[in-house]
Formats: structure tokens, sequence, C-alpha cells
């Protein structure tokens, strides 16, 4: 299963979320087209069970299809999309269409109205899933007043919503960890292709005579980036972990906070290989390295992450390889 959603996903992506697309819906073009034809393949509702008219798949199931949205830096939220989906289905709201972004922190409500300074894909998404002081919203963004967060290309934005517009939903668990995981399957994907682009450039470029990735100090940069890479990737494998579409939060908070640590580093080494062209607009790179950092923030850096399994782990009264070891447990059993 896993190899015939990934293969589907690759297909579909690579065909559909092209360069240009995404410059485009940095540059306030909505890519609906795109997100239709992902609609249509049923992405968005492969955690709803198939009695919903969902695909029914487990959370494990689905990693390859937010690692290949990742990789195609897909400029629509999917993987919040049909994580966000199985979570209304479980309270049992009916069916919503369209692209939903999670934002389980950062919005308020003050004078009647819902505001946030920077909304997750707030530019390009439907709606809105939001927990705001323990009880979670869905926010049509039709009905926003959005403005752009001053961040280069940035697909999130300011947004302010009128309390009347939007749903109340009880908040049956929390969102945190649905964006943990979604965001650390979506830098795993999108340092794939960042390592790709890298060894392809270094075998490309010559200096002194022969291909960059020949020197010996370029390997060694390589090779870390390639540590980060599939650390990060075993760190998303370690999130999409869990039941009925909802991760296990402490194995979704590792995941995180690990495909945060690697996104700059990675990002870093990318630009040192490819030297000045790798920042320049006609080059993809820079579309990449730019939405890394700014997933590494998203939903918490690994610094928040981090705090809060120390927290846990501290709560829990046992050691660190006892936690790590309930942790593994957990996963196996769950």
């Amino acid at each position: 299963m896993d190899q015939i959603f990934a293969d589907a996903a690759e297909r579909l992506f690579a065909q559909t979320c092209t360069p240009q697309l995404i410059r485009d819906a940095e540059q306030s073009h909505a890519p609906l087209a795109a997100w239709q034809a992902c609609e249509d393949a049923g992405f968005a509702d492969a955690l709803v069970p198939e009695s919903d008219a969902g695909a029914g798949l487990t959370l494990a199931d689905t990693l390859p299809v937010v690692l290949a949205a990742g990789r195609h830096l897909c400029p629509y939220p999917i993987a919040h999309t049909l994580l966000a989906r199985a979570w209304l289905n479980r309270a049992r709201r009916p069916q919503t269409t369209g692209s939903i972004a999670l934002a389980p922190v950062g919005l308020t409500i003050q004078n009647q109205r819902i505001t946030g300074v920077n909304v997750p894909w707030v530019r390009v998404a439907d709606y809105v899933l939001a927990q705001i002081a323990g009880q979670a919203w869905l926010l049509p963004t039709q009905a926003a007043c959005i403005q752009p967060n001053g961040v280069h290309g940035s697909l999130d934005g300011e947004a302010s919503w009128a309390l009347a517009d939007a749903e109340c939903i009880s908040l049956s668990t929390p969102l945190d960890a649905l964006a943990a995981a979604a965001y650390a399957g979506l830098i795993a994907g999108a340092m794939d292709r960042v390592l790709a682009m890298t060894l392809d450039y270094a075998n490309q470029r010559v200096q002194f005579g022969k291909p960059i990735g020949r020197f010996q100090a370029v390997q060694q940069q390589i090779s870390v980036m390639a540590e980060h890479v599939w650390a990060a990737r075993m760190a998303a494998q370690l999130a999409f972990q869990g039941r009925d579409g909802q991760p296990q939060p402490q194995l979704a908070a590792l995941g995180k906070a690990r495909a945060s640590q690697a996104a700059p580093l990675v990002a870093d080494i990318a630009h040192a290989v490819h030297g000045a062209i790798g920042v320049t607009e006609e080059y993809d790179l820079q579309l990449y390295t730019r939405r890394l950092r700014e997933w590494r923030l998203a939903g918490g850096s690994e610094s928040y992450w981090h705090e809060r399994i120390g927290a846990h782990a501290l709560a829990s009264g046992t050691d660190a390889l006892g936690y790590l070891r309930c942790a593994l447990y957990s996963k196996e059993s769950g």
C-alpha cells in the first residue's frame, strides 16, 4: 500500500506542482486546478473511514503522500488537510470540502474577532482549523481579512475573522500533534529534494578541471547533509504512528523536533555547495530552503518540542533510556 500511494502521489504532484505554480502561488495566484486534482485523487480523505466515503488508510500509510508533498513543495496544505479531515470526522462534524490548514497556536479572540499574525497557509487554504483557549474553531478563509506577513514568498499571513463567521467545534483532542506530524513529513520530503539537487549540482559543476563533488571537503559536507536528511525521514516515520488518524503526541513531538533541528543545517550546506546561484530568483533551490526555514518554526521549533519532550520525561519519573523505551513500546503496540 505504501508504494502504491507513494507512486500515485509522486506522479500527481510532479505533474501539477511545478516550480512555476509554486512561484505563482507565492504571488497570490491560488493553485485551484492543482488542488482540485489532489482532491479528485482522494488524498485529502485518505484517513477518513471507508464508511464515511474515505480511503480508510492508517496514519503510516499516508506518510508517502506527505513526503511527496514536501518533495514537490505543494502550494496547498494537503498534509494538514488529510489530518484535519480525519480529526473532524472523529468529532462527528459533517464532511468539509476544500483544503484545511492547522493552526494549533497563534490565534486569539478579542472584541468579537479572531486574529492571528502568522496564520499557516491562510493565503491558499479554504479553511483554518484553529485551537484557541481550549476550543477548536473552523474558520473559512473567504470570510477573513488577510494581509501578507512580511516574509518573502510565504503562504502564511495575517488574518482576522468576525466571531460570527467562525464555527466552534468540541475539542476532542489537541491539534498540536497533528501539526507537528504534518510538518515533520513535509520537512523530510523537502530535504530529500534539496539533497538530490545538491548532489546533481556537485556532480555537474566543474572547478579546477573536475566536478566539485570529487573534492573531499565537499563530499564531507554532503555526507553530513545526507545524515540529517535520513534522520529526518526516520523522525517523520515516528511522527506518523498512531490510531484513527491521530499521531501519538510524544512521537509526533520527537519527529518534529528532529526534523526542525535538521532543516537549517541542510539548507546551509545546500547553499554552501551551490554558491551564489542558489539564492537567485530563477533557481529552484531558494524555493525549498525558504520553505524549510519557515516550516522549522511552524507549529513550534525544535526548542519548543525539546522542552515539551523534556517536561513529559521528567513528569513520567523515568530516566532518558526508560522514557525512549516506553515511547518505542507505545509505537509498536499502537
